[in-house]
């Protein structure tokens, strides 16, 4: 029998050892990816040994050394599409231009997004059609363009990163809140529609993620208030997740490996929640 400390050393053992998902060789285009949520994921991809696609906008010279990063970090070729997501022939040129370069697509994760916050009333509409654009409208133009060519393959992975809020609802935030509901209507019918090809299709839905982003509106919040940071933190941003804590990279793309990997075959057409329990009150 053994003792428990040795229980302890092989627990820690077994923590630290490094898990294999099968992926390596895979390629995936990450839409959304030059920061952030997308950079992240990208990155976990990456290190499993998969080839990237990224996708996103940014200053090209910052662009290229986070490729060229990428690339000699993980061994893995790492290749740059400015596709724009407003714009549905570019979105389909990135998917053809994938499968040239690569001979294949495995994976397709589509994050891209924006956001913008108003009443209703005085909601802009060039907003709407933006928000709407980028957030819904593109991820049906990439899966429509990729799910041809995992049929052909016999094998793909559709991941769409829609939110907390493509659940439940925020006030002023109509647009992104419609954007991610529908993000999860499609994912539920690109799943039924693949099932039999052994492909999926299924949503991330995280609540708030300490991006480059969320920091720059926490300093925002914390001088309009007249509160500190971790005020604003504490009882704005994080008011909603019972955790009272951010969600992780790391935490999105334990997630997103499982799903992408034969371990997440079936499941199919779901969207999983990663909000520290938001979406359970």
């Amino acid at each position: 029998m053994l003792r428990c400390s040795t229980i302890r050393v092989f627990h820690q053992e077994r923590v630290a050892m490094a898990v294999d998902f099968g992926l390596q060789g895979q390629v995936a285009i990450v839409t959304g990816s030059t920061s952030g949520i997308g950079h992240a994921l990208a990155d976990a991809l990456a290190e499993q040994g998969v080839n990237i696609v990224l996708n996103g906008l940014g200053e090209m010279n910052a662009i290229e050394r986070t490729r060229a990063e990428m690339a000699e970090k993980h061994g893995v070729e790492v290749l740059y599409n400015g596709a724009d997501m407003t714009k549905p022939d570019q979105i389909a040129d990135m998917v053809k231009a994938a499968k040239a370069e690569f001979g294949e697509l495995d994976i397709l994760i589509n994050n891209a997004g924006v956001q913008h916050v108003a009443p209703i009333e005085d909601f802009p509409t060039e907003k709407w059609d933006q928000i709407i654009a980028i957030n819904l409208t593109s991820a049906f133009h990439a899966t429509k363009a990729a799910v041809p060519i995992m049929k052909a393959q016999g094998r793909g992975r559709i991941i769409n990163i829609a939110s907390a809020h493509g659940l439940v609802a925020s006030p002023f935030k109509s647009a992104y809140v419609a954007a991610k509901h529908g993000i999860l209507g499609l994912t539920k019918t690109v799943g039924l529609e693949v099932a039999t090809f052994g492909i999926t299709c299924n949503a991330i839905c995280p609540g708030f993620v300490k991006t480059p982003l969320v920091e720059a509106q926490i300093a925002d919040q914390a001088k309009a208030r007249g509160i500190s940071e971790e005020a604003v933190m504490r009882d704005v941003i994080l008011a909603s997740q019972p955790t009272k804590a951010f969600v992780t990279f790391e935490q999105l793309s334990g997630m997103l490996l499982y799903l992408v990997s034969d371990a997440g075959a079936s499941a199919n057409g779901a969207a999983f929640s990663i909000d520290g329990g938001w979406t359970a009150q």
